[in-house]
């Protein structure tokens, strides 16, 4: 029940890219700090932790490629967030599937597995890692490094992107994506969201992308079939 933690320092300046060998078979990611350095609707900004290639992940999902837009490990650590609570097993009366992509100048960062879970558990599957809480978990998180937000709840209910990032301990505004500062572009389905993006629903199946800075991606098209969710 050990988290993974190796680390190694990367540097991505301007716009170019970094390019990260793929094993042969998934692997844990590495911790590590990126600097981007980009235009000036994009200032500087620290980001953790890169994923390799594109493989599809243990939910049928592809892995995000390129950096974590933040450690799981800034969860909080329990308390109730916003009416959410963190339970010691999962809550099924009410499930519900969305997914996140973010970019920052026009590259892809990744969402880590383990978000919303105290005391994230690693598993090895033959599609990657696949994390359960060792303590408790947030009625909204992530299991793998796919962008899949999990909500698992006992009572139905509506959760909003907002929540999410309080409980993951990250800022989530118009200007602002966890460290990343910027004007922030939001879609949900494919069409464009004006409102704060804290306020996006989670509701089934729901695409969301959000983009910090220029250029702005075409919004990935989600492929739910075959996954169960």
């Amino acid at each position: 029940m050990a988290a993974l933690a190796a680390s190694a320092a990367v540097i991505l300046a301007g716009c170019g890219a970094t390019k990260v060998g793929a094993p042969a078979a998934p692997a844990a990611p590495a911790p590590t700090s990126l600097t981007f350095s980009v235009t000036s609707t994009t200032p500087t900004t620290t980001v953790a932790t890169p994923t390799s290639r594109a493989y599809i992940g243990p939910n049928g999902l592809p892995i995000e490629t390129g950096q974590f837009l933040a450690p799981s490990t800034t969860t909080a650590l329990g308390r109730i967030v916003d009416g959410v609570q963190c339970e010691r097993f999962a809550q099924l009366a009410y499930t519900t599937y969305a997914h996140l992509q973010v970019y920052v100048a026009g590259h892809s960062l990744a969402l880590p597995g383990g978000i919303g879970l105290v005391d994230p558990v690693p598993e090895a599957t033959a599609h990657g890692l696949l994390y359960d809480a060792g303590a408790c978990m947030y009625w909204l998180h992530t299991r793998a490094a796919d962008g899949l937000i999990e909500a698992q709840s006992p009572v139905p209910r509506r959760f909003t992107l907002g929540e999410f990032f309080a409980i993951w301990n990250q800022p989530l505004t118009r200007r602002r994506v966890a460290a990343a500062h910027g004007a922030v572009t939001a879609f949900v389905n494919g069409r464009r969201w004006k409102r704060s993006p804290a306020a996006i629903p989670l509701t089934a199946n729901a695409s969301i992308e959000l983009a910090v800075g220029r250029p702005v991606p075409k919004p990935p098209r989600v492929d739910w079939v075959g996954t169960g969710f």
